[in-house]
Parts: C-alpha cells; sequence; structure tokens
C-alpha cells in the first residue's frame, strides 16, 4: 500500500489565494492508518460517516457552522473515533479519505480502495 503522507498539506486555512472549494480539493487525499496514527493519539481525527459528504462536513468546520457541526456531533455522524475503532483499523489495513481541516484530520472510509 502506497503512503500518501506527503500528499496532504496542513496549511489549509491559511492559503487565502484560493477559494474554499479548491482548498478542500486540495488538503485531501487517500491515505492508509500508519499515516493517520499520530492524529488519533493527538486528539485532532474527526470521523465522518458515510452518509455524509466529507468535503460539506469540512466546509461547515471551516465556516465555524457551530449549528451544523452540532448536529452532526448530536446525531453521531460526526465522532471523535476511540480506542477500538483504532484498533480496528489498524487490524483491517482500512484506507481512508482524508481531509484537512487545520487543526482537525476529517476521515472516511474509502469503500473504493483506491489510492489517488
Amino acid at each position: 500500500m502506497k503512503d500518501n503522507s506527503e500528499s496532504l498539506n496542513y496549511r489549509m486555512i491559511q492559503d487565502s489565494d484560493i477559494s474554499n472549494a479548491d482548498k478542500l480539493e486540495k488538503y485531501s487525499g487517500i491515505v492508509n492508518w500508519g499515516y493517520l496514527e499520530k492524529h488519533f493519539q493527538n486528539g485532532t481525527l474527526i470521523y465522518v460517516d458515510e452518509s455524509l459528504d466529507i468535503k460539506e462536513v469540512g466546509q461547515s468546520i471551516s465556516e465555524d457552522n457551530k449549528d451544523q457541526v452540532s448536529s452532526w456531533l448530536s446525531s453521531g455522524d460526526i465522532l471523535k473515533p476511540g480506542t477500538q475503532h483504532a484498533e480496528h483499523w489498524k487490524r483491517s489495513e482500512t484506507v481512508f479519505r482524508a481531509l484537512i481541516v487545520t487543526p482537525f484530520v476529517l476521515i472516511q472510509e474509502n469503500k473504493s480502495q483506491e489510492q489517488d
């Protein structure tokens, strides 16, 4: 499995020369659990349910849309993963679509298992 840790850039919100939609595209990629584990340990990882568009969630977070984000948190559509999630993903070698919205890394399982 290819490690794309260099493919994600951490300057998401600070780039003012491009639109938010372009930022969301630029700061997303396909990564494995090995890349995400440090973010899990730092408490900056947010899991996004497959029923949601990860870019829409990223947009709401970047725009500080508290009502929408609170709604997703309350429903469990987004959550901070726990140790059991991490252990499962490590064992199963799950591949994720990740999106950086500083200081968070949003993740969603990549069902197609394709590497960008």
